[in-house]
This record gives C-alpha cells, structure tokens and sequence, in this order.
C-alpha cells in the first residue's frame, strides 16, 4: 500500500523557515527507514511539498505524518492519500511491492 502525504502550509512559507532543519531530519529518519520513497516541496513552494510512503498502513501514515515538527509546530498540515498500485513500472515493482499487472515498455 502506498500513500501520499501532501503536506499544505497553513502560515507563509517564511513562518515556516525556523521549523526547516527539525522537519529535515524528520524526512531523513523517515527516508533511511525505508518508509519514505521521495519526498519534495511543490511548484511553487509556497503550497507546501508531497511525500510517497510505502510500508505502513494509513493509521500509521497519519501518526508519522503528525510527528512532522511542521504539524507540532501548527504551520502545515497534511492530507493522506492512499493508493493501492494497479500498473507498475518494472522498474518500480519490488520496491513498491507491487505484484499486479505491471506496465512493460514496448519495443
């Protein structure tokens, strides 16, 4: 199961900047862990950033999600998404887990 974490500034983003470097290792953590597969900030910025999960169920997305100094903080919250994976890359199957129908390059 995956999940994607958007994360939405509830303040201005420079509200934010003193909580950067704790929400930083919190990425980290979650990153070595193998929770977290790719993680970034949006385009523009401002709106916030997009984290993808794999690993753990929705309850536990949402507690992770909630220990994000940006959340204790109150200046971003985030929204959970969860997909169960239908066509995969190749190239992205074991590391998703993912054992169904698979998306094959043509050629």
């Amino acid at each position: 199961m995956l999940h994607v974490l958007s994360l939405e500034y509830r303040v201005p983003e420079d509200r934010a900047a003193p909580h950067v470097a704790a929400h930083v290792r919190f990425l980290e953590r979650y990153h070595r862990a193998g929770t977290f597969l790719v993680s970034g900030q949006t385009v523009p910025s401002s709106q916030g950033g997009v984290i993808l999960a794999r690993g753990v169920d929705r309850a536990e997305a949402e507690r992770i999600a909630a220990e994000d100094p940006f959340v204790r903080e109150g200046v971003a919250r985030y929204t959970v998404t969860t997909v169960t994976p239908g066509r995969v890359h190749p190239a992205l199957a074991e590391l998703l887990g993912a054992g169904s129908e698979r998306i094959r390059p043509e050629g």
